[in-house]
């Protein structure tokens, strides 16, 4: 028997594809460009924006003879326990492979923003918890597990990470990110890729590009970013995650920027992307992404129109179905309107995927290697481990914490109960399971009031809620009240709930108004308060919320931005000590709630200044944490006269850090960049390298940022990345607020035009000090 050349292991991938290409008809190669979403609901209550118009009806048996590019969420669709799920995924492969003439299997794809989105699967924290770790190599290692997970069960491709800038924190999907600088989520992201495609499963970028800088924080609004936002800000975590993650996906954003919408942008997924990225993966859809070039943007008036832009733009795949890539593409092609070479090339670049996934072998099966746990005990341990380093303590001012164990608690708020609010928009339990009620969690998740009492066994706790999370209701106050004068201390437990489109407080199209607590938690934080009581107030949320109001007033505040499965006994173990809390703001919190939106990355018009009123100074800037050790910062290098470097050159700047305090700890060495003059308005600072060292009481290490003038480079008036001759101050900081020490450096000769081989990242050493 011979086999033919595309099935053939031993030749080059492009040799494969280009001779299956050859033999395949139209409509089999545009059955590679779509996938179908089984069992999607078709009412009004979905989990993707317009899922209940943009549904299209077909007939599977007849349509998988053509073969399919994508099987959408098989797991991530409905609760099915994983060993089931996996067996009915092969049956669908078999299936596929079996009614097309090539025998070509489906990418299956899931969702896996905080792990795996299946039931039974592990919640980890959310995004913006990684973030508030600063620790890439945890992170890494969490993507490494859900990788495998998703492997496991028969999954190829994982929709993670987001890779968007927080721009503005009342935006829903805040929660999605990991951060409001893009250093830290480029950083952080590009962990994540290299953990997940180092299990095997492709990761997909999103969302490409801008989406976070939508118009007053509104999901899926136009864009108003200007050039130099878009380059310097949202793009940089973008190119870090393919450059050092390896990422072979990305997903264009819904939005448009500048009256273009990025799902029709050649310039962006094809110039920037492609062309001068190299990028070589496949270009992904956002779900019905494709369709609402017609429907919502109108620069398409029907689907082959809506087809024929996506694909001169860039995008190879339209998920999660075939509304515009299925039959109106195959006619559009027919009758002249969309040239064939289009279709051929997305083709080949799905086809390309698929033969490094190992689906074009013959050899290839679909059924699972080993028994599919999605939630064992080394994924729990390493849950544990990321919510106790996200955990951020923002104050403790007299040091009421650590709670005394023997001590009289009154736990009060309606997030202390509940086990959602562990969770965030796209955990299984948050995005799926609330349309399926009376269906178990599939996951063991403590609550706030379940793991104090575990972890202060000597403790009197009582509870009550107080309130609704967004009920205006206050008649609960009398109770929480009473609860609290008859304690020592009261643990307030207050924040959001996860939901999607306006079904939550946080979460997809859950975008808020200002930044004022939900409903009347704020309200029921000042009635605690004046009881006179001590109050720990504790936030299980997916975006920052102002804080002023009561500043001083307060004993400790202790913020966690949800925190997974394992966060209940993570917050409580902060509470009781046992966990020394290193986690460091990934985003600003405000002092007062409402009309400045705003990060940390402002030009000087941007700060607190005599020509307004208002002041958008943050509460707890960027990059805040406390301990309950102390750290010195000592023998930091460079002084007040200027070291002289070329704009080509490189600087060591360092500094000693020691732990004076009586308990292990870590802390967050901090690196930022000031440029006192440029050609355009500049950042008054941004983070441009970050060290997070754990240290014994007594211990020291030496932390060496090795910076490299590119990490000054900005885009200037002309549209070129540059850096500019001039004075410059790097500031090694505890928070963007907090500057320990500064080292001025004067950077001679020209200006430097840099391209794509650019420095991204500032090289670290750390080093024992004796």
């Amino acid at each position: 028997m011979t086999t033919a050349p595309w099935r053939d292991p031993a030749l080059p991938a492009a040799a494969r594809v280009d001779d299956l290409l050859s033999r395949m008809t139209l409509e089999e190669k545009t059955a590679q460009l779509y996938g179908v979403w089984v069992g999607a609901s078709t009412d009004g209550d979905g989990v993707a924006p317009h899922q209940h118009d943009m549904t299209v009806d077909y007939e599977w048996d007849e349509l998988i003879t053509r073969g399919l590019g994508q099987l959408t969420r098989s797991f991530g669709t409905a609760p099915v326990d994983p060993a089931l799920g996996a067996q009915a995924l092969a049956r669908a492969q078999r299936r596929i492979i079996e009614a097309g003439r090539f025998g070509i299997p489906a990418i299956a794809h899931e969702e896996c923003l905080a792990g795996f989105t299946a039931w039974q699967a592990t919640a980890y924290p959310v995004p913006l918890a990684w973030g508030a770790t600063w620790d890439p190599p945890l992170v890494e290692e969490m993507a490494r597990r859900i990788g495998d997970d998703l492997r496991s069960a028969g999954v190829h491709q994982g929709l993670a990470p987001v890779l968007d800038v927080v721009r503005d924190p009342r935006w829903g999907r805040v929660e999605e990110t990991i951060g409001e600088d893009p250093y830290l989520v480029g950083t952080v992201g590009a962990a994540y890729v290299r953990g997940l495609e180092s299990a095997g499963v492709v990761a997909t970028l999103k969302h490409f590009a801008g989406y976070a800088s939508s118009a007053g924080a509104r999901n899926l609004a136009p864009v108003r970013a200007g050039i130099r936002e878009f380059a310097d800000v949202t793009l940089p975590p973008f190119e870090m995650a393919l450059r050092e993650g390896g990422a072979r996906s990305v997903m264009a954003a819904y939005t448009e920027r500048d009256g273009v919408p990025a799902s029709a942008d050649p310039e962006l997924l094809t110039g920037l992307l492609r062309e001068e990225w190299g990028f070589t993966g496949t270009v992904v859809a956002d779900y019905f992404g494709i369709g609402f070039l017609q429907t919502l943007h109108r620069v398409a008036g029907t689907p082959a129109e809506a087809a024929r832009a996506a694909l001169e733009a860039g995008i190879d795949v339209e998920l999660p179905s075939l509304k515009c890539y299925g039959d109106p593409l195959v006619d559009a092609v027919r009758s002249g309107e969309i040239p064939e070479e289009l279709v051929d090339r997305a083709a080949r670049r799905v086809l390309l995927q698929k033969c490094e996934l190992g689906l074009l072998d013959e050899d290839w099966t679909p059924e699972p290697a080993a028994a599919v746990e999605l939630d064992s005990t080394r994924n729990r341990i390493l849950a544990r481990r990321l919510a106790e380093e996200s955990v951020v303590l923002l104050d403790n001012p007299d040091g009421l914490l650590p709670l005394a164990p023997d001590t009289r608690i009154a736990v009060i708020g309606p997030r202390a109960a509940d086990a959602l609010a562990m969770l965030g928009c796209y955990s299984f339990p948050s995005h799926v399971l609330t349309h399926h009620p009376g269906v178990p969690t599939g996951i063991e998740i403590p609550t706030v009031l379940d793991a104090l009492r575990t972890e202060l066994p000597d403790a009197k706790v009582t509870f009550a809620p107080g309130c609704d999370v967004t009920d205006p209701d206050t008649s609960g106050f009398e109770e929480a009240v009473a609860r609290t004068a008859e304690a020592d201390v009261c643990v307030a437990v207050l924040g959001d709930r996860a939901g999607l489109f306006g079904r939550g407080t946080s979460g997809e199209g859950c975008d808020a108004t200002d930044l004022a607590l939900p409903g009347a938690q704020g309200e029921l934080l000042d009635a605690l308060v004046a009881t006179g009581v001590p109050v720990v107030l504790v936030l299980l949320t997916g975006r920052p919320y102002a804080l002023g109001r009561w500043h001083g007033r307060l004993g400790a505040v202790v913020q966690a931005f949800f925190p997974g499965e394992e966060g209940g006994p993570a917050v409580a173990g902060v509470l009781s000590g046992r966990v020394n809390p290193s986690g460091r703001l990934p985003v600003s919190v405000p002092q007062v709630p409402g009309g400045q939106p705003w990060t940390y990355l402002q030009p000087p018009l941007g700060l607190a200044g005599e020509v307004s009123n208002l002041d958008p100074t943050p509460l707890y800037a960027f990059g805040h944490g406390r301990s309950y050790t102390t750290f010195a910062w000592e023998d930091g290098t460079g002084g007040e006269e200027p070291a002289e470097i070329g704009t080509d050159g490189t600087y060591d700047v360092s500094v000693t850090v020691r732990n004076t305090g009586d308990r292990e700890g870590a802390e967050v060495v901090q690196l930022y960049l000031h440029d006192p003059v440029a050609s355009v308005t500049r950042p008054d600072v941004r983070l441009i390298g970050y060290q997070r060292v754990r240290l014994a009481p007594g211990d020291a290490a030496r932390v060496l940022f090795r910076f490299h003038t590119d990490l000054s480079a900005f885009t200037d008036r002309s549209g070129r990345r540059v850096v500019e001759p001039g004075a410059l101050e790097l500031r090694l900081a505890a928070s963007s607020a907090d500057v320990c020490h500064t080292a001025h450096l004067t950077l001679t000769g020209p200006v430097r035009v840099l391209g794509t081989d650019r420095r991204l990242r500032c090289e670290t050493e750390v080093s024992t000090v004796g």
